[in-house]
């Protein structure tokens, strides 16, 4: 049995940043649940997709794109057997996305306080392009940035617990060497210290990997849904 391919968007995005991923994943035969990450709050995030792989039968390989990553790595169901992280954070306890995170990114926030006393935070439109997806074209990331799904400060703060899946679930990782969000450097260490079982850096690719680079990235997808062992 295939295991279902679930995939989970970060912040600033939203699931059409898998689109060309999905493509491809379909081609190959495989089930894909692309799942709205609320962005409200890591434990609430967590929850939200861990209600969908819960309802989901057979095994499931997680898949999270930059705060994505975070919300995977927290997941309670017994049917996940591998992750994936696309330009993720793969937090270790007690660490944010927001501290893993690269310090350009704090100046191109933009935020907008929310009557229930929290904040959302989006990516300058004028700032997009070069923090976000600097390898795609202008009018593709000006399009990105005018649809971005803002995420909440709390989301990029919340630390995570005790007990990242990381520690004891097979993982995989790919990211851009020209990542400005989440840079390759941290990205390495995340994925060494998580024992990965493939690391991948693409030269040139920015964030928006999952955009510019669906082949690639459905690549170590695929590799990873035909490894882990049926649940």
């Amino acid at each position: 049995m295939k295991p279902t391919i679930v995939l989970v968007h970060g912040g600033f995005a939203d699931s059409a940043i898998w689109n060309g991923v999905i493509d491809i994943l379909l081609d190959a035969e495989q089930r894909v649940v692309a799942v709205a990450n609320p962005l409200r709050g890591l434990a609430g995030d967590v929850q939200a997709v861990t209600d969908v792989v819960r309802s989901l039968d057979g095994p499931v390989v997680l898949v999270g794109h930059a705060y994505g990553g975070a919300v995977i790595t927290y997941v309670e169901a017994e049917n996940v057997v591998g992750l994936v992280y696309v330009a993720a954070i793969a937090p270790a306890p007690g660490e944010s996305a927001l501290a893993l995170a690269g310090s350009r990114l704090a100046g191109t926030l933009e935020p907008v306080a929310r009557a229930d006393g929290t904040t959302d935070l989006t990516i300058a439109e004028d700032r997009f392009h070069e923090q976000f997806a600097a390898d795609l074209p202008a009018a593709e990331a000006a399009r990105m940035a005018a649809t971005q799904r803002p995420i909440a400060r709390e989301a990029l703060l919340d630390a995570g617990g005790p007990d990242p899946l990381w520690k004891r679930l097979p993982s995989w990782f790919i990211y851009g060497e020209g990542d400005r969000t989440i840079p390759a450097a941290m990205q390495a260490h995340m994925a060494d210290r998580a024992v990965a079982q493939r690391a991948v850096e693409i030269l040139r690719a920015s964030h928006a990997i999952a955009v510019s680079c669906p082949d690639a990235v459905a690549g170590v997808i695929l590799q990873a849904a035909s490894e882990p062992a049926v649940v």
